[in-house]
């Protein structure tokens, strides 16, 4: 049986004053549900598919939010990407100084970025990234938008990686039971609309800025999975057909 179309709605979090304590708990109860959705090592085992030439040097994240996520993603791979250039691209600064020497701390130099991401998509290039990643932020955009983010995606990166939330029947019972987590009312409703907007199948290949042939998304080498418990992954990298590693 076919997973029911995609329904994007707005979120409750999007709308809120990021000095609200309902969206200062909400991005507490993230950092635990990218916990219970095993994000991270979903994440690095995506970046591993990668074939990148050498280690990146300038990366972006796309919804950056206060930069946590990224943040222990650096920590496990700074020895083999060191001296790293972190771009968070956000419509607010929410990193604290915490996190910030954190990230000195590392090696890595922390950058914010300010602007709204569609805006971004359209500009020219001022500059590429080696690695752009999304985490839980794609599914934020409809079939009409989302075209435009991927399209400035590629023009902007040579790698991207997404881990998304998956629209399946496991993912749905989940995010019904995401209260068990002490999660607060936005997280506990965000949760059920995020994952009725999430994706499954090939569905972000099929938006992929592409040429002739299924895999081979015009000069890009995409690959598209599911991964357990709730996420959906996609993977793209120009001109390098991605590794098989285990999932």
């Amino acid at each position: 049986m076919s997973a029911p179309s995609r329904i994007v709605l707005p979120e409750i979090l999007d709308g809120l004053d990021p000095e609200d304590p309902r969206a200062s708990r909400s991005r507490r109860d993230l950092r635990r549900i990218h916990l219970a959705m095993r994000t991270l090592s979903i994440l690095k085992r995506a970046l591993r598919r990668l074939s990148l030439a050498a280690a990146p040097r300038r990366m972006i994240e796309l919804g950056g939010g206060d930069g946590t996520l990224l943040l222990r993603l650096a920590r496990e791979l700074q020895p083999i990407w060191p001296k790293v250039t972190l771009t968070l691209l956000d419509l607010h600064d929410i990193v604290s100084p915490e996190t910030r020497r954190s990230y000195e701390g590392l090696g890595w130099r922390l950058q914010v970025v300010r602007q709204d991401v569609l805006q971004w998509a359209i500009e020219p290039p001022s500059q590429r990234y080696d690695v752009c990643i999304a985490s839980l932020f794609l599914h934020h955009f409809d079939d009409v938008t989302l075209p435009r983010l991927l399209r400035g995606i590629a023009a902007n990166c040579d790698a991207f990686v997404a881990c998304e939330p998956r629209r399946a029947a496991l993912a749905k019972l989940g995010s019904s039971l995401i209260g068990f987590l002490g999660t607060n009312k936005v997280t506990r409703e965000d949760a059920v609309t995020s994952v009725a907007a999430g994706f499954t199948g090939r569905e972000l290949t099929a938006l992929w800025p592409r040429g002739d042939g299924e895999w081979n998304c015009g000069e890009w080498h995409c690959e598209e999975y599911g991964a357990l418990p709730f996420t959906h992954c996609f993977a793209a990298s120009r001109g390098a057909k991605p590794r098989a590693v285990a999932r």
